[in-house]
């Protein structure tokens, strides 16, 4: 959703029409149709790859980056700290991991498998090639980590401070909850512009298939890019699709964010009883 009709001049509602993935429901059914249960989960390795790396780092730095900052009572913190504390683990997080999350963006704007006769968008960039759109997933996540776990630790400590709720599972979905609708809201532009600049087409070296023979073929790749930055992609976006193409795929990047933000709360605060942590 978030690359279809990309750069396409949005003018009423004439362009809805022309969509081939009609929103959440209509879209995933369409996807299932045409991949099958499969093609809904392309691109799961690179993904759980990137989050066994991106998610342990932003997570388990969180707590001591926070101290870094001088936060030594949990309860009462101040936003700034967690904020900016958020931040620098989602960016240093982020640096790591790009390479799993440009190969999960590819794979699953690839499409179909390949068949004889076509060739793939997949083209040989070398190493710096598995780092294209790294500074717009790095501002991404600094983002996102930025609001999703601060707005957590807020969430809870302020329900806890007012003695709204007590310690305890409820606490921790309902403070989970609203971290993911909030990430949802603040990330989504910026994942949009991260994932178009990822699949943009950049290489030197293509590979497909003839008549199950394997052919390369040289492309120029440069001359052909969309976009040169991640502001030239915002840029574009808004002047050819308006302010709400970056928004494009909001609901299924909030009804994924949503489930994904509570999980991973819920679990590692039950990891954190486990192994006999305090709740902080």
């Amino acid at each position: 959703m978030q690359l279809e009709n990309e750069l396409m001049l949005q003018k009423g509602i004439t362009h809805l029409k022309q969509r081939y993935y009609k929103g959440l429901i209509k879209g995933g059914n369409q996807l299932f149709k045409d991949e099958g249960i499969r093609g809904l989960y392309r691109g799961l390795f690179p993904s759980l790859l990137r989050e066994g790396s991106y998610s342990t780092i932003r997570l388990g730095a969180y707590e001591q980056v926070k101290v870094l900052f001088g936060a030594h009572d949990p309860a009462h913190t101040p936003l700034w700290k967690k904020i900016c504390s958020g931040a620098l683990c989602g960016i240093v997080g982020s640096s790591i991991a790009t390479p799993t999350d440009l190969v999960k963006v590819r794979m699953q704007a690839e499409g179909s498998p390949l068949k004889v006769g076509e060739t793939t968008n997949y083209v040989h960039e070398g190493i710096k090639g598995l780092y294209t759109g790294v500074g717009p997933t790095v501002k991404r996540a600094a983002v996102l980590t930025a609001t999703q776990i601060p707005c957590y630790d807020h969430t809870k400590h302020t329900l806890l401070n007012h003695e709204l709720m007590k310690e305890g599972a409820p606490l921790h979905v309902v403070s989970s909850m609203v971290a993911g609708f909030i990430t949802a809201l603040s990330t989504s532009p910026i994942d949009v512009v991260k994932t178009r600049i990822m699949n943009q087409k950049s290489g030197q070296l293509k590979y497909g298939l003839t008549d199950n023979i394997p052919l390369f073929s040289l492309s120029t790749g440069t001359a052909n890019k969309k976009y040169t930055s991640a502001f030239d992609c915002f840029y574009k976006t808004i002047a050819q699709e308006g302010p709400l193409g970056l928004y494009k795929g909001f609901n299924p990047n909030w009804l994924r964010i949503g489930p994904h933000t509570v999980i991973m709360f819920f679990i590692f605060e039950q990891l954190r009883v486990l192994i006999g942590m305090d709740p902080n």
